[in-house]
């Protein structure tokens, strides 16, 4: 078992230093200049963060004061949610860099081929025709008059410059206007040119702009900088704002007219911790308070850390309000905290434990397990204690802090489970490993006769940051299917 352990530790060190290395590739070495300050920030920054982020997950299981818990957990905490959607853009951008690259380049080629030649410049052909000079229109272009004298050395250059030619006699002026003409030298034709190439077709194995690389990494590494960032922001206001209310109908056919319209309250994975404090607790029991429940159901996960630092914290749940009380059953994350104490505590702020226990409300039974996770401890669920001698003629409904106990709750005839613990994936795509481990990730689910219900929590562990998994607080309106 421990060497899994330190296997499975190994790879995720690995590719978390892997992850590392190419974001700081895309963000910092393709963007800045080699020894200067901004590459040397940002390479400070990527041995630093991850640093934070190692103490943030161990500052609590390693004691370390809560105060020092806390400086570790923000920045620790947000960088693994901001390197999870930088990574996720930059490897969108890969798809995106050589689109842009083949656009500019071509850009670049049009822009060389419009721009104007400049006056005079159009490249002078041997043996050509002197330039015509422009007429009258629909007039034929007459040749520009030419000095004699200048014809004449023209010529006796063009003789002196031909290889191969022979040597022509002196030319004098002539003056007997009798004498018959000369013939003249026949021109040399000219030599061809080879053709230029087209300023859109780079020479093979060219090298690439730089000016125009550099450009391309720095716009699409601030874009995947920009959509990092924003993404966790927004999630993160979403976690601070507080949960937000649901609210679902649950129709039990046993359940008596009596308590139709019954409403529970559903709150799970509340996660007080070094981020999420007194007033996250405030703000989820003014929520709960204002939607007027018959009872509250605190289904696990209240807590990362011990009564000594967050006992205070914890406070205002002695401020819930309903007819029927409230109740709270274990999570994994209080045996990693100390469920005992937890349990204690708890109860001296009004709610009451179900430890594999039930009670008689009206017209149904509510019953309890404790988590799975208590099993290291001796202390995991019982079903047959919380639910073997009832009468099965009664509706019943169980908290229990895992969907995974779902096959437990159908054999013992259970009509509605509630249950958290999944987050609803809490940060995009974690929702695809979530299903892996979890039969109903969010929502309601039937399973036979028995009814499953996923709260997405109200908290979040790790990065106070949810994406695609708003938190909530759901109240559930039981119905009877009795007329």
């Amino acid at each position: 078992m421990v060497v899994v352990f330190v296997l499975v530790a190994v790879a995720v060190l690995a590719l978390l230093a892997g992850v590392h290395r190419y974001v700081w590739r895309r963000l910092v070495g393709d963007t800045t200049a080699e020894g200067g300050l901004a590459r040397r920030a940002g390479t400070v920054a990527v041995w630093v963060l991850p640093l934070l982020s190692v103490g943030a997950f161990a500052g609590g299981r390693a004691g370390f004061p809560f105060w020092l818990q806390r400086v570790l957990a923000w920045p620790g905490y947000l960088w693994l949610a901001v390197l999870l959607y930088l990574t996720l853009a930059l490897l969108v951008g890969e798809a995106v860099r050589p689109l842009l690259r083949r656009v500019l380049a071509r850009r670049a080629s049009r822009t060389a081929a419009a721009a104007p030649a400049a006056p005079g410049a159009e490249p002078a052909v041997p043996g050509a025709a002197p330039a015509a000079t422009a007429g009258p229109a629909g007039a034929e272009a007459e040749p520009a008059a030419v000095p004699r004298t200048a014809t004449l050395a023209a010529a006796a250059s063009a003789t002196k410059t031909l290889p191969g030619t022979p040597a022509a006699a002196p030319v004098e002026a002539a003056t007997d206007t009798d004498a018959p003409a000369a013939s003249p030298a026949p021109e040399p034709a000219p030599e061809p040119e080879a053709e230029p190439a087209p300023d859109s077709a780079p020479a093979p194995h060219a090298p690439a702009d730089p000016s125009r690389r550099l450009f391309v990494a720095r716009a699409v590494g601030g874009a995947a900088a920009l959509a990092g960032l924003g993404t966790v922001g927004y999630g993160t206001y979403g976690v601070l704002r507080g949960p937000r209310v649901k609210r679902i109908t649950v129709p039990l056919a046993r359940l008596p007219r009596s308590a139709h319209g019954f409403r529970i309250a559903v709150v799970s994975d509340i996660h007080l911790g070094p981020i999420l404090g007194r007033a996250h607790t405030r703000r989820i029991v003014d929520t709960i308070n204002a939607t007027s429940p018959d009872l509250v159901a605190v289904v696990g996960d209240l807590v990362d850390g011990t009564v000594a630092d967050l006992g205070t914290a914890a406070e205002p749940l002695a401020g819930l309000e309903a007819r029927h009380g409230s109740y709270f059953v274990t999570g994994n994350h209080e045996y990693f905290s100390g469920a005992a104490e937890w349990v204690d505590h708890v109860r001296e702020l009004g709610l009451r434990p179900l430890e594999n226990a039930r009670v008689e409300i009206a017209g149904f039974d509510l019953a309890g397990v404790n988590d799975v996770a208590g099993e290291s401890e001796g202390q995991g669920p019982d079903f047959a204690a919380a639910l073997g001698d009832r009468d099965r003629s009664r509706a019943s409904v169980l908290l229990a802090h895992q969907p995974v106990v779902i096959d437990d709750a159908v054999a013992h005839g259970v009509d509605l489970q509630l249950s958290g613990h999944t987050h609803g994936g809490q940060l995009w795509p974690g929702n695809l490993l979530a299903e892996l481990a979890n039969p109903t990730v969010a929502g309601l689910e039937r399973y036979g006769d028995t009814q499953l219900y996923v709260s997405r929590g109200a908290g979040a562990w790790g990065p106070p940051v949810r994406v695609g998994a708003p938190s909530d607080i759901t109240v559930v309106e039981l119905a009877s299917k009795r007329t």
